[in-house]
């Protein structure tokens, strides 16, 4: 029989936290891939606190309520690539945008694509 995971085990793990400023003030932090996982705090100080208690109180009753948990995702299974198509008229759209503000295609679309989940860019590009 599998080991049963604890709450230490799940707090462990490198899960992707993310922090906004909220429009009305003050922050909210969310884990993506525990649905529901969210808190928020007046201040900057406080959020990863209210965070880091969120997800204990979260894995703690999902495993009280048998819900399944899921474990961080690995970063390395993703490329970065993928392939898309989409209409004529709205590639060309997205290239005379790309050209008048100076970028390239690919740069065009990941700000819009970015833009459009409220997600924000990394650095790191890959082409």
């Amino acid at each position: 029989m599998a080991e049963k995971k604890t709450v230490e085990y799940y707090m462990a793990l490198p899960y992707q936290e993310v922090i906004v400023a909220a429009k009305e003030g003050g922050y909210v932090g969310y884990i993506p891939e525990l649905k529901g996982c969210i808190t928020q705090s007046e201040t900057k100080a406080g959020i990863l606190d209210m965070l880091e208690d969120a997800k204990a109180c979260w894995l703690e009753a999902a495993l009280e309520d048998g819900i399944e948990i899921p474990e961080p995702q690995d970063e390395s299974e993703y490329s970065g690539r993928f392939n898309l198509r989409i209409p004529k008229s709205l590639h060309r759209t997205l290239a005379l945008t790309a050209k008048r503000e100076g970028v390239s295609l690919n740069q065009m679309a990941m700000c819009a694509i970015a833009s459009g989940l409220n997600v924000p860019i990394k650095a790191e590009t890959n082409g």
